[in-house]
């Protein structure tokens, strides 16, 4: 008896042993884990649930001269994964993912598995809202949303090659997005974050720099002449099948771009069938011989130098004129002609009279003053400067043909931007497309009664010549129109032609200067008072009501009236 009382006792103390061994070891382990280890341990967990986060910054808005966005930054979701932790996941959780985000199943597998040993990596960038919440919901270890921004352009392609675009990080490509980028960025910010499992935020724990949002941009851009000048030029070119065309609108007063259309476009929202012809802004990059349009700077040329008298007659008979080896024509023979009737017939034979009659360095100065050979100044980013040769090198011929605009080119913006010297008493403004108070720099290009000469002369080719096709019922309207044969090897092509017109309206009190170009017309009519004319009257019609610019020809507005009135009635 007394021998099994000790052997429940030795059981017992051993068992207490066992205990107290125990408890010294968890003691001894919460030591070492709570105090020795301590700072370890807390990187150690830091280093896989604490991350460094960076938060995105808004993009500034562009908006048009009213306040009106043009574009804008929208906040979107991207998809992102561990594939650390990923690679791990059942194949028919991740299959359920690839349809979700419109991957293929094997695709987005390799995708995580060709980076296994990342910590990050996107799956799909920018998804739609609903797509967002169902991700969520799949609750995939590894796989998390990101807030970021995608950039939203309301009028689409009206505007696409001033405003271009921005890739998938917002930064920007072309046009203003790219022009002004440091001022549109924003400075992304950063915080650290606590991650469970599933790689979900559920804790901030320290802001470490704030995101800074980029600032806004106003364009001298008016969205509604935008927006009417890209309708009327796209139907143009569609009715003549036209290979391309090019419309800028400029304030008179001061040389804002108003509107800066071109076809083809595209859609900045949707750039998957984006073309490299349609992504240029043609009206600053392409160059084209300006023809007939220059001519009303040939005569101011002349007129300034004192080479020739406001009251000229010149002799045109036969209708032909030769100059070295080259024979150059008029349509028809115009006969004597004073300087209104010339530029009303625009005659070839007439302007190469008066370029001999004055110093080659007369007619380059003037050109240049102009903005021929030079950049404009608008800070457009691949904007061309045009070809001006110096006049030390013009041969005879050269001289004789620069007098009716071939053997220089020259964009549709300096082109129009030469038409406000003749709208504005001569003054020339540098194009601008951002709205600032900075002062303006103007050049004078002409003598102020030159230029009003001018003007009266060009109304009257829209009166009684070429131009007739860009009246506007209402308003009194100048210009000149222009048809330039395309260059080809070995000379200028007999089938390939541009049509031009370069007006302004209204002429007592100038507001706006256009300039229409429609490249290679293909269903027969050529011309630029048959193919470009209609196109200026139209869109200047319009944009002339939208800005409330009072008409100046009520005899004419009564009489159109008059044509529509209904016969009869009270």
């Amino acid at each position: 008896m007394r021998k099994k009382e000790y052997n429940s006792t030795r059981r017992r103390q051993f068992v207490l042993i066992c205990f107290a061994v125990c408890a010294v070891v968890l003691v001894v382990r919460a030591v070492d884990l709570q105090i020795l280890q301590q700072d370890f341990l807390r990187t150690e967990g830091d280093a896989r649930h604490l991350r460094v986060v960076s938060l995105p910054a808004h993009r500034g808005m562009i908006m048009d001269r009213n306040g009106e966005p043009v574009a804008m930054s929208t906040p979107v979701d991207s998809v992102w994964a561990n594939p650390r932790e990923t690679i791990h996941v059942e194949r028919q959780r991740l299959a359920a993912l690839a349809r979700l985000l419109g991957i293929g199943e094997e695709d987005l597998y390799q995708r995580i598995a060709q980076r296994a040993e990342r910590e990050f990596v996107y799956l799909r960038r920018h998804i739609n809202p609903d797509v967002a919440q169902q991700v969520r919901a799949l609750g995939i270890p590894g796989v998390a949303l990101q807030r970021e921004y995608r950039r939203y352009y309301p009028m689409g392609e009206t505007s696409a090659h001033i405003l271009g675009f921005t890739n998938i990080d917002d930064r920007g490509q072309e046009g203003v997005e790219l022009a002004y980028e440091d001022w549109l960025a924003g400075r992304p910010g950063a915080k650290r974050v606590l991650r469970d499992r599933l790689g979900r935020t559920i804790r901030d724990v320290e802001n470490i720099r704030p995101a800074q949002p980029g600032r806004d941009l106003m364009l001298t851009i008016d969205q509604r002449l935008q927006y009417v000048a890209y309708r009327e030029l796209k139907a143009a070119v569609q009715a003549r099948n036209a290979l391309a065309g090019t419309a800028v609108i400029l304030d008179a007063r001061n040389g804002d771009v108003l509107a800066m259309v071109n076809q083809p476009s595209y859609n900045p929202n949707n750039r998957s069938s984006l073309r490299g012809d349609a992504s240029r802004n043609r009206a600053v990059t392409d160059l084209f011989e300006p023809g007939s349009t220059i001519k009303p700077f040939t005569v101011a040329a002349a007129l300034d130098s004192g080479a020739i008298s406001p009251d000229i007659r010149i002799e045109t008979s036969p209708g032909q004129i030769r100059v070295g080896r080259h024979t150059i024509r008029d349509v028809r023979n115009y006969g004597n002609v004073d300087l209104t009737t010339m530029m009303v017939k625009s005659s070839n034979v007439a302007m190469v009279k008066i370029s001999n009659q004055m110093e080659p360095s007369a007619l380059w100065t003037i050109y240049h003053r102009a903005g021929f050979g030079r950049l404009t100044g608008s800070g457009f980013p691949g904007e061309a400067t045009g070809v001006l040769r110096d006049f030390i090198l013009w041969r005879q011929a050269e001289r004789a043909t620069l007098s009716f605009g071939y053997g220089l080119s020259v964009t549709a913006l300096q082109l129009a931007q030469s038409y406000l010297a003749i709208a504005g008493d001569g003054l020339v403004y540098t194009p601008r497309l951002i709205q600032s108070n900075d002062p303006r720099y103007a050049e004078q290009v002409m003598q102020p009664a030159t230029a009003r000469a001018l003007r009266l002369m060009l109304e009257g080719a829209t009166r009684d010549g070429t131009g007739t096709r860009a009246r506007v019922e209402g308003y009194r309207v100048a210009g000149k129109t222009g048809t330039v044969r395309k260059s080809a090897a070995g000379g200028y092509a007999q089938d390939r032609y541009l049509a031009l017109f370069a007006g302004f309206a209204p002429v007592s009190d100038p507001r706006l200067v256009m300039i229409i170009m429609i490249d290679e017309p293909r269903t027969g009519e050529y011309y630029g008072g048959q193919v470009a004319a209609p196109v200026f009257s139209r869109v200047m019609h319009d944009a002339l009501r939208l800005l409330n610019i009072v008409p100046d020809d009520l005899p004419g507005l009564e009489a159109a009236q008059s044509r529509t009135r209904p016969r009869g009635g009270a």
